[in-house]
């Protein structure tokens, strides 16, 4: 039987059958035949490089479309293919030529101008690409692929509402679209309307299970809600499906970074920058989880290397400003100094960039704080404040920054922000009996007042107590169960509760922190009646038994506080720093509750009497301390504790001072008993332990 020979025109239809049949393979064959007998045959160039770029072979696909159009320049098909080949390949401009040189032979071609309108946006020229959708769109204006497109355009101009109603558009044509539901759901998210997005993401993942973006997409409108835990089996299930999933491996490090989960948030990020070394975003996430975890130098590299992909991140200089400032305050002398003045820089830079950038301007606020540079502090904070008139942190830290230079009454107001200040991390309070700050008559009612922060605190402001009693109210004090036998002597009979016991009915409450504003508290008018605790006779008889007769002057010694304490770093100081105090005539006593690491074994070597493990309350602390004649503390509680009492106290303080402790004053108006002696500018413990010494000297000669 003889075989008929198909005519080219005849062949390239078989060619045409085999590739909608999806015999891809079989398609590139027949068109190599064609080829072989007629290599003049365009049409088959065409659809030989369409099959190539199906199987994944763009560069070959190129060649066939260049072999296509210098054989016929003005095939409109093989410039518009060619374009989509060269946006396959992120070879954007050389795309856009092509989709050009179509548009020359054919103005109107719709889809010409929609997938020219896609390469422009992919090139960050939005307003034009908008203007090639609407183009495209007069010519087809059914047409569902360019609506969803022009929505993703808009919303990248920040025209959300825009976006939604062409995704609305696009989804009214085509109800299963499941783009246009993830897009839609995505411009929702962003106009935080979080469950209208999951529902969105719910209908896209009905008609599309194994969608890996839905499923990421989805998991974000969980955590908009506040729904971490159900957040994060979302982005593991889009990981199931493509472990490969930046989006969701950056994301799902960022809600572990808000649970709390830093070593599991700082392994996500680090999955997503092992996929994607140039993710900014996940270079800032890495960033902040090290600056959570302690690791300052780690997280400053992170940072820097955010910033030499993106130079002009605003949100970069603002995080290394921050790394910078935690280092330096685990620094000392130059080196200290020098990275206060780096941090500054950063934030510099960032509002250079944004200078409306709320944040930098609040960070930059408390470098210069730390800088005693307080009018441009202030400075920062009302900037801050004038963009955003509920930021807390920015209301809080002006309010630290009047306190220290004596401007109390704006320093209370700003105080008052500390419960609602995100770097404070404490988790506020609420009760249904109102607060009270003063203004409501409290005669025959029950007032809660109860501490909020550290012991020095309690300690400092209990001292109203007293003045709360003399407006005729019962007061309720719940305080740490440490300072409950302690805080039994005060004036004003207070009913002492331990904090986390039930507590009893009351008609309104205050934290203790607040009663210097609901008192209007001025400079010379802090109630400084000392003392006002007072330690149990049983507990001073039993430890002046234990310290013996008197042969010398009895010194107690504080050297370190709380190792949680978010300045610990600067506040502390070590063992070693005192020992020159060691030579002077005098009983040392350590009054040390816990010792670091080196601390015993230096007590040993020194001397140095050690009942740390004796004090199993603020009542045995105070019973020693009224048996000494001098407690020489760095800022703590014991500090505290000894001015409250009476005795008397010199206090050493950094050079960037806790706001009670004021500024360029050696006295405290909060404790006559108290001095004070504070680093130079050096901000080094030495020169303050060789002023010390003297101090000493003349104070045992006495």
């Amino acid at each position: 039987m003889t075989t008929i020979p198909l005519t080219v025109s005849e062949a390239f239809e078989v060619a045409l059958k085999s590739f909608y049949g999806g015999k891809l393979a079989d398609t590139e064959q027949i068109c190599l035949r064609i080829l072989s007998a007629d290599p003049t045959s365009a049409a088959t160039l065409n659809l030989l490089a369409v099959v190539y770029t199906s199987l994944g072979s763009c560069e070959k696909a190129l060649a066939c479309y260049d072999r296509a159009l210098a054989l016929r320049p003005d095939f409109i098909q093989a410039h518009s293919n060619r374009g989509a080949v060269l946006k396959k390949m992120q070879r954007y401009e050389e795309a856009l030529e092509s989709f050009d040189r179509a548009l020359c032979l054919e103005p109107h071609h719709a889809d010409v101008l929609n997938n020219r309108a896609g390469v422009l946006q992919e090139l960050g020229r939005y307003a034009e690409a908008l203007e090639g959708y609407d183009r495209a769109l007069a010519l087809r204006p059914d047409h569902a692929e360019t609506l969803n497109n022009r929505g993703v355009t808009l919303r990248a101009l920040g025209r959300r509402p825009e976006a939604l109603t062409s995704y609305d558009k696009a989804l009214a044509l085509r109800p299963d679209m499941v783009e246009a539901l993830v897009n839609r759901g995505i411009a929702l998210h962003e106009l935080k309307r979080y469950g209208d997005a999951l529902a969105d993401y719910d209908r896209a993942i009905l008609l599309q299970p194994d969608h890996a973006d839905a499923l990421g997409n989805r998991a974000n409108a969980l955590d908009g809600l506040g729904r971490r835990d159900e957040a994060l089996a979302g982005y593991d299930a889009a990981l199931r499906l493509q472990p490969r999933h930046v989006e969701a491996l950056y994301n799902r490090g960022v809600v572990l970074h808000r649970l709390g989960r830093f070593g599991e948030a700082l392994s996500s990020f680090d999955s997503a920058l092992a996929l994607r070394a140039d993710h900014v975003k996940a270079l800032l996430g890495r960033g902040g989880t090290l600056l959570e975890l302690g690791r300052y130098a780690e997280a400053l590299e992170s940072f820097e290397r955010a910033l030499a992909l993106a130079p002009e991140s605003a949100e970069a200089l603002t995080d290394r400003g921050v790394a910078l400032h935690e280092l330096a305050r685990r620094a000392a002398g130059s080196a200290k100094m020098r990275q206060l003045e780096q941090a500054l820089a950063s934030y510099d830079a960032a509002l250079r960039v944004q200078d409306d950038f709320a944040e930098a301007l609040a960070n930059r606020g408390a470098v210069l704080y730390d800088l005693l540079r307080f009018d441009e502090a202030l400075a920062c904070y009302d900037r801050a404040i004038a963009l955003r008139s509920d930021y807390a942190d920015a209301h809080f830290l002006k309010g630290l920054a009047s306190l220290v230079t004596g401007d109390f009454e704006r320093g209370w107001a700003g105080y008052e922000w500390r419960g609602k200040a995100a770097s404070l991390r404490r988790v506020q309070r609420h009760f249904a009996q109102p607060l009270w700050l003063g203004e409501e008559d409290i005669g025959g009612k029950t007032i809660l007042l109860h501490s909020e922060q550290g012991f020095g605190d309690s300690l400092q402001f209990c001292r109203y107590v007293p003045l709360v009693a003399a407006r005729g109210a019962r007061v309720i004090l719940e305080v740490e169960k440490p300072l409950c036998d302690l805080m039994a002597g005060l004036a004003g009979a207070p009913q002492i509760v331990a904090k986390g016991d039930r507590l009893p009915n009351f008609d309104f409450h205050c934290p203790l922190p607040s009663l210097p504003l609901a008192f209007a508290t001025g400079l010379n008018t802090i109630p400084s009646g000392v003392p006002y605790l007072r330690a149990p006779r049983r507990g001073r008889q039993d430890w002046a038994a234990l310290l013996g007769p008197k042969r010398a002057r009895k010194i107690g010694l504080v050297w370190a506080g709380h190792p949680k304490h978010v300045r610990d770093c600067e506040r502390s100081m070590r063992l070693a720093d005192l020992v020159p105090l060691l030579e002077i005539d005098a009983t040392f006593v350590s009054l040390q509750k816990d010792l670091r690491a080196g601390d015993a074994q230096m007590m040993a070597d020194c001397g140095l009497a050690h009942f740390g493990g004796m004090l199993t309350d603020y009542s045995d602390t105070a019973a020693l301390l009224c048996q000494l004649d001098l407690v020489i503390s760095v800022d703590t509680s014991v500090a505290h504790l000894a001015g409250a009492l009476g005795v008397p106290v010199w206090i050493l303080l950094t050079h960037a001072p806790d706001w009670r402790w004021l500024l360029d004053r050696h006295d405290s108006p909060w404790y006559p008993s108290a001095r004070l002696f504070r680093q130079g500018e050096t901000r080094e413990w030495s020169g303050v332990a060789l002023r010390l010494r003297e101090a000493l000297r003349e104070f045992t000669s006495l």
